[in-house]
């Protein structure tokens, strides 16, 4: 496979031919996201549209998010937890998604196993999800998001799809921020982009909802995660990314 710069696989991106909803997810998607957030901000629009059009993705949320501020007294894991949670459901309901079409594996943050026992058990949880909802795509992070949650949540879509046969693309979250001359063992972009401009507004009123992200609701931890600007000004675009695997 031939090294190219992040800079060069960021223009295959933008360049990506539009498409339909149809020709990206022809039946069913399973979105899997690393966190709370990633299901708004890699695939809100497409969220949005999938409802809009009467096939109501499944969202699966695979770790508890409860490590983004692990210093702030007042917020400890559990109760950070359950509030991320929460922030998922109210975000998604602004995407128009059912109430039954939201689970959690509620792994531990920073922690999503890569491989081994936990790994085996949480693909079997994610292969029982997709059978019970008829999924027949699966939708997950860009393997070279640079996270470890993202790491371990594209291995197990990529397990899933092996065991399952279903059809796997990949959307890029962090990834957009890999500074442009670093250089990836990453094949020249396939895939699409999603026009989602009719979504645009319930998209970011999807990522709002992730209140404890933005700094402004946990004040106790000068240490815990804060969505950065230039992050967030990517997701602001008209159209989402899904990239052939």
């Amino acid at each position: 496979m031939t090294a190219r710069s992040a800079g060069t696989l960021h223009h295959g991106f933008r360049a990506l031919p539009l498409a339909p909803l149809d020709r990206i997810v022809p039946g069913t998607a399973l979105v899997l996201a690393p966190h709370p957030d990633d299901e708004s901000l890699g695939c809100g629009g497409l969220i949005a549209e999938a409802c809009r059009a009467g096939r109501p993705p499944l969202v699966v949320v695979a770790t508890d998010g409860a490590g983004s501020h692990p210093n702030s007294p007042t917020w400890p894991a559990p109760r950070l937890r359950d509030r991320r949670e929460a922030e998922t459901r109210d975000a998604v309901a602004c995407l128009g998604l059912p109430p039954g079409r939201l689970a959690f594996l509620r792994l531990a943050d920073t922690q999503a196993p890569r491989e081994g026992p936990a790994f085996e058990r949480a693909v079997d949880r994610l292969a029982a999800l997709a059978t019970t909802h008829g999924c027949d795509t699966i939708l997950a992070p860009w393997r070279h998001d640079p996270h470890c949650d993202h790491e371990a949540a594209w291995r197990m879509a990529e397990a899933l799809a092996a065991r399952g046969g279903q059809r796997l693309l990949a959307y890029p979250v962090w990834g957009w921020l890999i500074p442009p001359d670093t250089m990836l063992d990453a094949p020249e972009p396939e895939g699409w982009r999603l026009p989602i401009g009719p979504h645009l507004q319930a998209k970011a009123r999807a990522i709002r909802s992730h209140r404890t992200q933005y700094g402004a609701l946990i004040t106790d931890d000068p240490d815990g995660f804060r969505l950065p600007p230039a992050l967030l000004s990517v997701f602001e675009a008209p159209f989402e990314v899904f990239l052939l695997s």
